[in-house]
Protein backbone atom coordinates (compact mmCIF):
# COMPACT_ATOMS: atom_id res chain seq x y z
CA UNK A 1 0.00 0.00 0.00
CA UNK A 2 2.96 2.31 0.67
CA UNK A 3 4.11 2.00 -2.93
CA UNK A 4 0.57 2.83 -4.01
CA UNK A 5 0.67 6.02 -1.93
CA UNK A 6 3.98 7.03 -3.50
CA UNK A 7 2.66 6.42 -6.99
CA UNK A 8 -0.53 8.32 -6.19
CA UNK A 9 1.51 11.25 -4.87
CA UNK A 10 3.58 11.37 -8.06
CA UNK A 11 0.42 11.16 -10.16
CA UNK A 12 -1.08 14.16 -8.32
CA UNK A 13 2.10 16.15 -8.81
CA UNK A 14 2.06 15.28 -12.49
CA UNK A 15 -1.42 16.77 -12.73
CA UNK A 16 -0.47 20.10 -11.26
CA UNK A 17 -0.79 19.57 -7.50
CA UNK A 18 1.93 20.87 -5.24
CA UNK A 19 4.05 18.51 -3.16
CA UNK A 20 2.25 19.47 0.06
CA UNK A 21 -1.17 19.07 -1.53
CA UNK A 22 -0.17 15.77 -3.10
CA UNK A 23 1.07 14.35 0.21
CA UNK A 24 -2.08 15.48 2.06
CA UNK A 25 -4.46 14.11 -0.58
CA UNK A 26 -2.54 10.82 -0.78
CA UNK A 27 -2.57 10.43 3.00
CA UNK A 28 -6.29 11.26 3.23
CA UNK A 29 -7.07 8.84 0.42
CA UNK A 30 -5.12 6.08 2.15
CA UNK A 31 -7.00 6.68 5.41
CA UNK A 32 -10.34 6.53 3.59
CA UNK A 33 -9.22 3.35 1.81
CA UNK A 34 -8.18 1.83 5.13
CA UNK A 35 -11.55 2.66 6.70
CA UNK A 36 -13.39 1.25 3.68
CA UNK A 37 -11.36 -1.96 3.89
CA UNK A 38 -12.07 -2.17 7.63
CA UNK A 39 -15.79 -1.68 6.95
CA UNK A 40 -15.67 -4.33 4.21
CA UNK A 41 -13.84 -6.76 6.50
CA UNK A 42 -16.45 -6.18 9.19
CA UNK A 43 -19.30 -6.75 6.71
CA UNK A 44 -17.70 -9.92 5.31
CA UNK A 45 -17.00 -11.30 8.79
CA UNK A 46 -20.54 -10.70 10.05
CA UNK A 47 -22.67 -11.33 6.96
CA UNK A 48 -20.74 -13.99 5.08
CA UNK A 49 -18.32 -15.83 7.35
CA UNK A 50 -20.53 -15.72 10.46
CA UNK A 51 -23.64 -16.84 8.57
CA UNK A 52 -21.66 -19.64 6.93
CA UNK A 53 -20.37 -20.81 10.32
CA UNK A 54 -23.90 -20.73 11.76
CA UNK A 55 -25.24 -22.72 8.82
CA UNK A 56 -22.52 -25.36 9.19
CA UNK A 57 -23.03 -25.58 12.96
CA UNK A 58 -26.77 -26.18 12.58
CA UNK A 59 -26.17 -29.07 10.18
CA UNK A 60 -23.64 -30.91 12.35
CA UNK A 61 -24.66 -33.63 14.79
CA UNK A 62 -22.40 -32.47 17.62
CA UNK A 63 -23.75 -30.02 20.19
CA UNK A 64 -20.66 -28.08 21.22
CA UNK A 65 -20.75 -25.87 18.13
CA UNK A 66 -24.37 -24.99 18.92
CA UNK A 67 -23.26 -23.92 22.40
CA UNK A 68 -20.52 -21.76 20.84
CA UNK A 69 -23.22 -20.02 18.82
CA UNK A 70 -25.47 -19.72 21.85
CA UNK A 71 -22.78 -18.02 23.94
CA UNK A 72 -21.78 -15.68 21.08
CA UNK A 73 -18.18 -16.83 20.61
CA UNK A 74 -18.27 -16.49 16.81
CA UNK A 75 -20.13 -13.17 16.98
CA UNK A 76 -17.49 -11.71 19.27
CA UNK A 77 -14.67 -13.08 17.14
CA UNK A 78 -16.16 -11.28 14.13
CA UNK A 79 -15.50 -7.95 15.90
CA UNK A 80 -11.77 -8.58 15.47
CA UNK A 81 -11.85 -8.20 11.67
CA UNK A 82 -11.96 -4.36 11.35
CA UNK A 83 -9.45 -3.90 14.18
CA UNK A 84 -6.98 -6.28 12.54
CA UNK A 85 -7.27 -4.38 9.24
CA UNK A 86 -6.65 -1.04 10.95
CA UNK A 87 -3.77 -2.50 12.95
CA UNK A 88 -2.15 -3.84 9.78
CA UNK A 89 -2.72 -0.81 7.51
CA UNK A 90 -2.45 1.96 10.08
CA UNK A 91 1.33 2.50 9.82
CA UNK A 92 1.08 2.74 6.04
CA UNK A 93 -2.01 4.95 5.92
CA UNK A 94 -1.01 7.32 8.72
CA UNK A 95 2.76 7.28 8.47
CA UNK A 96 5.22 5.42 10.62
CA UNK A 97 6.21 8.33 12.84
CA UNK A 98 3.00 10.33 13.18
CA UNK A 99 1.31 11.10 16.51
CA UNK A 100 -2.01 10.09 14.98
CA UNK A 101 -0.64 6.60 14.34
CA UNK A 102 0.39 6.25 18.00
CA UNK A 103 -3.12 7.22 19.14
CA UNK A 104 -4.76 4.85 16.65
CA UNK A 105 -2.46 1.98 17.64
CA UNK A 106 -3.23 2.58 21.32
CA UNK A 107 -6.98 2.63 20.64
CA UNK A 108 -6.70 -0.49 18.47
CA UNK A 109 -4.70 -2.34 21.13
CA UNK A 110 -7.28 -1.46 23.80
CA UNK A 111 -10.09 -2.56 21.47
CA UNK A 112 -8.36 -5.89 20.76
CA UNK A 113 -7.79 -6.47 24.49
CA UNK A 114 -11.46 -5.83 25.27
CA UNK A 115 -12.66 -8.09 22.44
CA UNK A 116 -10.20 -10.78 23.58
CA UNK A 117 -11.61 -10.53 27.10
CA UNK A 118 -15.15 -10.84 25.74
CA UNK A 119 -14.16 -13.91 23.70
CA UNK A 120 -12.58 -15.50 26.78
CA UNK A 121 -15.76 -14.81 28.75
CA UNK A 122 -17.85 -16.46 26.04
CA UNK A 123 -15.50 -19.48 25.93
CA UNK A 124 -15.75 -19.89 29.72
CA UNK A 125 -19.54 -19.74 29.48
CA UNK A 126 -19.36 -22.35 26.73
CA UNK A 127 -17.28 -24.68 28.90
CA UNK A 128 -19.68 -24.12 31.79
CA UNK A 129 -22.74 -24.95 29.69
CA UNK A 130 -21.19 -28.02 28.05
CA UNK A 131 -20.01 -29.44 31.38
CA UNK A 132 -23.32 -28.56 33.02
CA UNK A 133 -25.17 -30.73 30.52
CA UNK A 134 -23.14 -33.81 31.44
CA UNK A 135 -23.93 -36.00 34.42
CA UNK A 136 -20.53 -35.52 36.00
CA UNK A 137 -20.21 -31.85 35.13
CA UNK A 138 -23.58 -31.00 36.66
CA UNK A 139 -22.23 -32.15 40.02
CA UNK A 140 -19.26 -29.73 39.93
CA UNK A 141 -19.77 -26.07 40.91
CA UNK A 142 -17.79 -24.91 37.88
CA UNK A 143 -19.36 -21.44 37.87
CA UNK A 144 -17.13 -20.35 40.75
CA UNK A 145 -14.01 -21.43 38.84
CA UNK A 146 -15.06 -19.64 35.64
CA UNK A 147 -15.84 -16.48 37.59
CA UNK A 148 -12.45 -16.68 39.31
CA UNK A 149 -10.65 -17.05 35.97
CA UNK A 150 -12.72 -14.21 34.52
CA UNK A 151 -11.88 -11.95 37.46
CA UNK A 152 -8.17 -12.68 37.06
CA UNK A 153 -8.34 -12.12 33.30
CA UNK A 154 -10.16 -8.82 33.82
CA UNK A 155 -7.47 -7.62 36.23
CA UNK A 156 -4.69 -8.56 33.80
CA UNK A 157 -6.55 -6.90 30.91
CA UNK A 158 -6.99 -3.77 33.00
CA UNK A 159 -3.25 -3.66 33.67
CA UNK A 160 -2.47 -4.00 29.95
CA UNK A 161 -4.99 -1.28 29.07
CA UNK A 162 -3.51 1.03 31.70
CA UNK A 163 -0.03 0.29 30.37
CA UNK A 164 -1.17 1.10 26.82
CA UNK A 165 -2.73 4.41 27.89
CA UNK A 166 0.34 5.49 29.86
CA UNK A 167 2.85 4.16 27.36
CA UNK A 168 4.62 1.95 29.89
CA UNK A 169 5.40 -1.75 30.07
CA UNK A 170 2.87 -3.97 31.90
CA UNK A 171 5.81 -5.21 34.00
CA UNK A 172 6.00 -1.71 35.50
CA UNK A 173 2.50 -2.09 36.95
CA UNK A 174 2.90 -5.75 37.87
CA UNK A 175 5.99 -4.91 39.93
CA UNK A 176 3.92 -2.51 42.03
CA UNK A 177 1.29 -5.09 42.89
CA UNK A 178 3.45 -6.46 45.71
CA UNK A 179 3.22 -3.17 47.57
CA UNK A 180 -0.56 -3.14 47.12
CA UNK A 181 -1.10 -6.76 48.19
CA UNK A 182 -2.82 -5.83 51.46
CA UNK A 183 -5.22 -3.46 49.69
CA UNK A 184 -5.94 -6.01 46.95
CA UNK A 185 -6.66 -8.72 49.52
CA UNK A 186 -8.99 -6.35 51.37
CA UNK A 187 -10.87 -5.36 48.21
CA UNK A 188 -11.15 -8.88 46.81
CA UNK A 189 -11.46 -10.71 50.13
CA UNK A 190 -14.85 -12.27 49.33
CA UNK A 191 -13.71 -13.32 45.86
CA UNK A 192 -10.51 -14.92 47.19
CA UNK A 193 -12.33 -16.71 50.02
CA UNK A 194 -15.05 -17.77 47.58
CA UNK A 195 -12.51 -19.18 45.13
CA UNK A 196 -10.78 -21.17 47.89
CA UNK A 197 -14.16 -22.37 49.17
CA UNK A 198 -15.19 -23.35 45.64
CA UNK A 199 -12.13 -25.59 45.34
CA UNK A 200 -12.91 -27.28 48.67
CA UNK A 201 -16.59 -27.63 47.82
CA UNK A 202 -15.72 -29.21 44.46
CA UNK A 203 -13.02 -31.55 45.77
CA UNK A 204 -15.07 -32.71 48.76
CA UNK A 205 -18.40 -32.59 46.87
CA UNK A 206 -20.03 -30.69 49.72
CA UNK A 207 -22.74 -28.98 47.66
CA UNK A 208 -24.10 -29.44 44.17
CA UNK A 209 -26.76 -27.56 42.26
CA UNK A 210 -30.05 -29.29 43.08
CA UNK A 211 -29.06 -30.36 46.60
CA UNK A 212 -31.51 -29.73 49.43
CA UNK A 213 -29.62 -28.02 52.24
CA UNK A 214 -30.58 -26.59 55.63
CA UNK A 215 -28.62 -23.71 57.15
CA UNK A 216 -30.73 -22.20 59.97
CA UNK A 217 -28.11 -19.55 60.72
CA UNK A 218 -28.69 -18.01 57.29
CA UNK A 219 -32.39 -18.87 57.08
CA UNK A 220 -31.83 -21.31 54.22
CA UNK A 221 -33.96 -24.43 53.79
CA UNK A 222 -34.43 -25.53 50.20
CA UNK A 223 -32.75 -26.44 46.92
CA UNK A 224 -29.43 -25.00 45.78
CA UNK A 225 -30.02 -23.26 42.45
CA UNK A 226 -26.66 -21.56 41.89
CA UNK A 227 -23.09 -21.81 43.20
CA UNK A 228 -20.99 -18.83 42.13
CA UNK A 229 -17.65 -17.36 43.14
CA UNK A 230 -18.93 -15.39 46.13
CA UNK A 231 -22.50 -16.56 46.79
CA UNK A 232 -24.70 -19.64 46.91
CA UNK A 233 -28.39 -19.17 46.08
CA UNK A 234 -30.97 -21.38 47.77
CA UNK A 235 -34.65 -21.49 46.77
CA UNK A 236 -36.54 -22.10 50.00
CA UNK A 237 -39.72 -24.14 50.15
CA UNK A 238 -41.78 -20.94 50.43
CA UNK A 239 -40.26 -19.92 47.05
CA UNK A 240 -38.10 -17.18 48.57
CA UNK A 241 -34.40 -16.95 47.67
CA UNK A 242 -31.68 -16.97 50.31
CA UNK A 243 -28.17 -15.85 49.38
CA UNK A 244 -25.31 -17.36 51.40
CA UNK A 245 -21.62 -16.39 51.17
CA UNK A 246 -19.80 -19.31 49.56
CA UNK A 247 -17.17 -19.38 52.29
CA UNK A 248 -19.91 -19.88 54.92
CA UNK A 249 -20.36 -23.42 53.62
CA UNK A 250 -16.78 -24.11 54.74
CA UNK A 251 -16.65 -22.10 57.95
CA UNK A 252 -20.15 -22.96 59.27
CA UNK A 253 -22.08 -26.21 59.54
CA UNK A 254 -25.09 -27.08 57.40
CA UNK A 255 -27.21 -30.12 56.62
CA UNK A 256 -27.20 -31.60 53.12
CA UNK A 257 -30.10 -33.96 52.35
CA UNK A 258 -28.35 -35.46 49.31
CA UNK A 259 -27.75 -38.69 51.25
CA UNK A 260 -31.50 -39.11 51.65
CA UNK A 261 -32.04 -38.45 47.95
CA UNK A 262 -29.34 -40.92 46.90
CA UNK A 263 -30.53 -43.64 49.31
CA UNK A 264 -34.05 -43.71 47.89
CA UNK A 265 -35.73 -43.64 51.30
CA UNK A 266 -37.17 -40.84 53.44
CA UNK A 267 -37.39 -41.15 57.20
CA UNK A 268 -40.58 -41.19 59.24
CA UNK A 269 -39.84 -40.41 62.88
CA UNK A 270 -43.01 -39.71 64.82
CA UNK A 271 -44.44 -40.85 68.15
CA UNK A 272 -47.83 -41.75 69.59
CA UNK A 273 -48.13 -40.69 73.25
CA UNK A 274 -50.05 -43.40 75.12
CA UNK A 275 -51.96 -42.51 78.28
CA UNK A 276 -50.19 -44.55 81.00
CA UNK A 277 -53.46 -45.06 82.90
CA UNK A 278 -54.72 -47.27 80.06
CA UNK A 279 -51.74 -49.66 80.02
CA UNK A 280 -52.72 -53.05 81.49
CA UNK A 281 -52.31 -56.82 81.21
CA UNK A 282 -54.38 -58.44 78.49
CA UNK A 283 -57.56 -60.25 79.51
CA UNK A 284 -59.01 -63.37 77.91
CA UNK A 285 -61.73 -61.27 76.29
CA UNK A 286 -59.14 -58.95 74.77
CA UNK A 287 -57.05 -61.85 73.51
CA UNK A 288 -60.09 -63.36 71.85
CA UNK A 289 -60.87 -60.04 70.19
CA UNK A 290 -57.30 -59.45 69.03
CA UNK A 291 -57.07 -62.95 67.61
CA UNK A 292 -59.46 -61.79 64.91
CA UNK A 293 -56.88 -59.31 63.61
CA UNK A 294 -55.17 -60.99 60.66
CA UNK A 295 -51.87 -59.14 61.06
CA UNK A 296 -51.69 -59.92 64.77
CA UNK A 297 -52.61 -63.62 64.72
CA UNK A 298 -49.06 -65.00 64.07
CA UNK A 299 -47.68 -62.90 66.93
CA UNK A 300 -50.42 -64.00 69.35
CA UNK A 301 -50.02 -67.67 68.44
CA UNK A 302 -46.27 -67.52 69.08
CA UNK A 303 -46.49 -65.57 72.34
CA UNK A 304 -49.42 -67.52 73.80
CA UNK A 305 -47.67 -70.81 73.03
CA UNK A 306 -44.52 -69.60 74.82
CA UNK A 307 -46.56 -68.40 77.82
CA UNK A 308 -48.50 -71.68 77.98
CA UNK A 309 -45.29 -73.74 78.01
CA UNK A 310 -43.94 -71.59 80.82
CA UNK A 311 -47.11 -72.07 82.87
CA UNK A 312 -46.66 -75.84 82.75
CA UNK A 313 -43.30 -75.59 84.47
CA UNK A 314 -43.38 -76.57 88.16
CA UNK A 315 -43.26 -73.80 90.77
CA UNK A 316 -45.06 -71.22 88.66
CA UNK A 317 -47.85 -69.44 90.55
CA UNK A 318 -49.65 -67.74 87.70
CA UNK A 319 -52.62 -66.83 89.85
CA UNK A 320 -50.84 -63.60 90.77
CA UNK A 321 -50.66 -61.10 87.91
CA UNK A 322 -47.07 -60.18 88.59
CA UNK A 323 -45.87 -63.77 88.28
CA UNK A 324 -44.88 -65.28 84.96
CA UNK A 325 -45.07 -63.80 81.49
CA UNK A 326 -48.21 -62.03 80.38
CA UNK A 327 -49.18 -59.99 77.37
CA UNK A 328 -50.02 -56.32 77.76
CA UNK A 329 -52.22 -54.21 75.57
CA UNK A 330 -49.33 -51.79 74.90
CA UNK A 331 -46.89 -54.56 73.92
CA UNK A 332 -49.51 -56.16 71.70
CA UNK A 333 -50.26 -52.83 70.06
CA UNK A 334 -46.54 -52.34 69.39
CA UNK A 335 -46.46 -55.78 67.74
CA UNK A 336 -49.47 -54.78 65.65
CA UNK A 337 -47.65 -51.61 64.54
CA UNK A 338 -44.65 -53.69 63.43
CA UNK A 339 -46.83 -56.14 61.50
CA UNK A 340 -48.79 -53.31 59.91
CA UNK A 341 -45.64 -51.50 58.78
CA UNK A 342 -44.07 -54.69 57.42
CA UNK A 343 -47.16 -55.24 55.30
CA UNK A 344 -47.30 -51.62 54.10
CA UNK A 345 -46.13 -51.23 50.46
CA UNK A 346 -44.91 -47.69 51.07
CA UNK A 347 -42.37 -48.65 53.76
CA UNK A 348 -38.78 -49.59 52.89
CA UNK A 349 -38.06 -52.98 54.46
CA UNK A 350 -34.28 -52.90 53.86
CA UNK A 351 -33.60 -49.72 55.83
CA UNK A 352 -33.73 -48.97 59.53
CA UNK A 353 -37.03 -50.34 60.86
CA UNK A 354 -37.96 -49.63 64.48
CA UNK A 355 -41.10 -49.35 66.57
CA UNK A 356 -39.74 -48.51 69.99
CA UNK A 357 -40.96 -47.36 73.37
CA UNK A 358 -39.22 -44.24 74.68
CA UNK A 359 -38.86 -42.92 78.20
CA UNK A 360 -42.23 -42.02 79.75
CA UNK A 361 -42.93 -38.31 80.10
CA UNK A 362 -45.65 -36.14 81.62
CA UNK A 363 -47.47 -36.60 78.30
CA UNK A 364 -47.54 -40.39 78.51
CA UNK A 365 -45.50 -43.25 77.05
CA UNK A 366 -44.05 -42.34 73.61
CA UNK A 367 -44.33 -45.14 71.06
CA UNK A 368 -42.03 -44.05 68.24
CA UNK A 369 -42.15 -45.21 64.63
CA UNK A 370 -38.71 -44.99 62.98
CA UNK A 371 -38.98 -46.23 59.39
CA UNK A 372 -38.26 -45.09 55.82
CA UNK A 373 -40.63 -44.69 52.89
CA UNK A 374 -39.89 -46.23 49.50
CA UNK A 375 -40.26 -42.90 47.70
CA UNK A 376 -38.51 -39.64 48.60
CA UNK A 377 -41.07 -37.37 46.93
CA UNK A 378 -42.54 -35.01 49.48
CA UNK A 379 -46.20 -35.55 48.58
CA UNK A 380 -45.82 -39.35 48.57
CA UNK A 381 -43.96 -39.24 51.89
CA UNK A 382 -46.65 -37.14 53.56
CA UNK A 383 -49.42 -39.36 52.17
CA UNK A 384 -47.80 -42.53 53.52
CA UNK A 385 -47.10 -40.97 56.91
CA UNK A 386 -50.65 -39.65 57.22
CA UNK A 387 -52.21 -42.97 56.17
CA UNK A 388 -50.15 -44.87 58.75
CA UNK A 389 -51.03 -42.62 61.66
CA UNK A 390 -54.66 -42.32 60.57
CA UNK A 391 -54.92 -46.08 60.79
CA UNK A 392 -53.06 -46.43 64.09
CA UNK A 393 -55.06 -43.68 65.78
CA UNK A 394 -58.28 -45.33 64.62
CA UNK A 395 -57.30 -48.87 65.66
CA UNK A 396 -55.71 -48.06 69.03
CA UNK A 397 -59.12 -48.20 70.72
CA UNK A 398 -59.28 -51.92 69.89
CA UNK A 399 -56.43 -52.38 72.38
CA UNK A 400 -58.20 -50.41 75.11
CA UNK A 401 -55.49 -47.78 74.93
CA UNK A 402 -55.94 -44.05 74.77
CA UNK A 403 -53.72 -41.44 73.15
CA UNK A 404 -52.76 -38.65 75.51
CA UNK A 405 -53.86 -35.11 74.75
CA UNK A 406 -54.18 -32.01 76.86
CA UNK A 407 -57.62 -31.15 78.17
CA UNK A 408 -59.63 -29.12 75.68
CA UNK A 409 -62.97 -27.35 75.80
CA UNK A 410 -64.98 -30.51 75.10
CA UNK A 411 -63.15 -32.40 77.88
CA UNK A 412 -63.90 -29.67 80.41
CA UNK A 413 -67.52 -29.52 79.29
CA UNK A 414 -67.87 -33.31 79.71
CA UNK A 415 -66.37 -33.14 83.21
CA UNK A 416 -68.72 -30.31 84.19
CA UNK A 417 -71.70 -32.24 82.85
CA UNK A 418 -70.69 -35.29 84.90
CA UNK A 419 -70.49 -33.19 88.03
CA UNK A 420 -73.91 -31.68 87.39
CA UNK A 421 -75.44 -35.14 87.02
CA UNK A 422 -74.40 -36.17 90.54
CA UNK A 423 -76.98 -35.75 93.37
CA UNK A 424 -76.41 -32.67 95.51
CA UNK A 425 -74.79 -33.34 98.87
CA UNK A 426 -77.06 -32.72 101.82
CA UNK A 427 -75.82 -29.89 103.95
CA UNK A 428 -77.01 -29.07 107.46
CA UNK A 429 -77.79 -25.57 108.58
CA UNK A 430 -74.81 -23.48 109.44
CA UNK A 431 -74.42 -22.54 113.11
CA UNK A 432 -72.92 -19.40 114.47
CA UNK A 433 -69.86 -21.37 115.50
CA UNK A 434 -69.35 -22.37 111.93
Amino acid sequence: MESFIDKFTLWLQAHGASLEQSLWLARASSVVAMLLLAFAANWIAKHIILRTVKSIAKRTTVTWDDVLLETGVFTRLSHLAPALVIDALGPVALGHNSETLAAVETATSIYLLIIGLMVLHALLNTAQLILGRTTRGAQIPIKGFTQGIMLLATLITGIFILAALMGKSPVYFLSGIGALTAIIILIFKDAILGFVAGIQISVNQLVRVGDWIEMPKNGADGDVIDVSLTTVKVRNWDKTITTIPTYSLISDSFKNWRGMTDSGGRRIKRSLYIDMHTVAFATEQQLARWNGLRLLKPYLDEKLAAIASEKNQPGQDTGVLGNGRRLTNLGTFRAYCIAYLKAHPGIHQDMTFLVRQLQPTEHGVPLELYVFTTDIRWAFYEDVQSDIFDHLLAVIGQFDLRVFQNASGSDIEAAASALRSRPALAQGPLTDAQ
